[in-house]
């Protein structure tokens, strides 16, 4: 049930998810890297999903990339390394998780809004 009555913020995910995920989610998004290809069968069907891949989520691949090195240089993740290392073939197995009613284009205004 990752991101469960999220309300706002940013959650970036390297790993596997349970069922039901954004079950609830009212606020924020999500980045979810989905190597195995099975993310969107476990999603809850009250939150909109889409690919990071195409041309007009330029800036979100920029942002995840920046969030992703990030990471990687606070911890030393090999997973998040090998990402970086691959990231032109790994772009197309991230997902964009939100609220059905956030607007994409809202979505990184908003989070620096918030760190301001």
């Amino acid at each position: 049930h990752g991101c469960e009555y999220m309300t706002g913020g940013l959650v970036t995910i390297l790993g596997d998810t349970g069922i039901n995920f954004g079950a609830g989610m009212t606020g924020g998004f999500a980045y979810v890297y989905d190597a195995a290809g099975q993310f969107a069968d476990r999603t809850n069907q009250d939150i909109d999903i889409q690919r990071i891949g195409a041309e007009y989520m330029e800036a979100h691949r920029n942002h995840l990339r920046g969030v992703i090195t990030e990471f990687v240089r606070e911890t030393g993740s090999a997973r998040g390394q090998a990402i970086l290392d691959n990231f032109s073939d790994a772009i197309g197995r991230f997902w964009l998780i939100k609220p059905k009613a956030a607007s994409l284009d809202s979505l990184l205004e908003d989070l620096q809004e918030r760190a301001a």
